[in-house]
């Protein structure tokens, strides 16, 4: 089944006097909602203790849960070192998402730097085959580990390239924010043949299989000539794009997604939104 969720809570989250993780879960019940993703966006900060709380509250509750890995990954950097403490982020993020019960490990593969975009990608690919040994190691290949599209020029993530980094191995399923897409190609997702394109794209190199349940961000996005500047609501007119092509697109090629709402404080109400329209569609 396709599922719809939010990225983090929402305002209306904390309005109603709520703070804890463990109650996100029925609050997205309640709304109707059928997933969550939690983000250790700043570091994994957590014991292993508040993981197994969180995991029993989701289960309780038959919310399906995924993780982001912290921000600051980047496997294209040229110290040896730093790429040591990128692996760390990713392996911490899947124990924990392990614990939790969840499925997917969502993370930024890299930014380009001050070397050349193929030389970056490449080193990139080598250190995921890296990663995807440490993770059969560390016993968490029953998971999937999803880099994701990127919004800005300068950092790699291009669809292509997000479905070069797959092709390494099944622990890695492409996690596409389509958002992003939008914000570093200036406006280019519109219609549904536009959404088709990509997703056909995704189909043909990867298999039908393995992109049925892909993992997807979605929110409108601001941007510049470099790409992704903020994330914003469903409420702005003037920056894409719009969910409605999308959900036809899926409809057609029959994909089944994890479909996480990336918007500015209404991320909940946004995914309740694209359920609505998916359902109308």
């Amino acid at each position: 089944m396709i599922l719809f969720g939010p990225s983090g809570n929402s305002e209306s989250f904390y309005a109603k006097g709520l703070s804890h993780t463990e109650d996100s879960a029925k609050f997205v019940k309640d709304m109707g909602l059928g997933c969550f993703e939690y983000s250790f966006g700043r570091g994994v900060r957590m014991t292993e203790a508040k993981a197994v709380s969180i995991g029993d509250a989701f289960r309780e509750q038959g919310v399906e849960i995924s993780v982001h890995a912290p921000y600051y990954i980047n496997f294209a950097n040229p110290d040896d070192e730093s790429a040591q403490k990128s692996y760390g982020y990713v392996l911490d993020s899947g124990k924990m998402l392990k614990l939790m019960g969840g499925k997917r490990c969502v993370f930024h593969a890299a930014t380009q730097g001050k070397m050349q975009r193929e030389d970056a990608v490449a080193l990139t690919e080598d250190r995921l085959k890296v990663l995807r040994d440490y993770i059969y190691l560390n016993g968490l290949d029953d998971l999937y580990f999803c880099p994701e599209t990127m919004g800005k020029i300068a950092q790699i993530g291009s669809i292509e390239e997000i479905v070069r980094f797959c092709k390494i191995d099944k622990v890695y399923l492409p996690a596409v924010d389509f958002g992003h897409i939008n914000a570093r190609e200036q406006g280019s997702l519109k219609s549904v043949s536009d959404y088709k394109q990509r997703l056909e794209y995704m189909i043909a190199e990867l298999g039908y299989e393995r992109v049925r349940h892909f993992h997807v961000h979605f929110s409108k996005i601001q941007y510049s000539a470099k790409g992704e500047v903020r994330h914003l609501t469903f409420d702005d007119r003037e920056y894409g794009p719009e969910f409605a092509p999308l959900a036809v697109a899926l409809k057609e090629l029959k994909l089944e997604p994890y479909i996480v709402s990336e918007s500015a404080g209404t991320q909940a109400e946004d995914a309740l939104e694209m359920k609505r329209i998916y359902e109308s569609v």
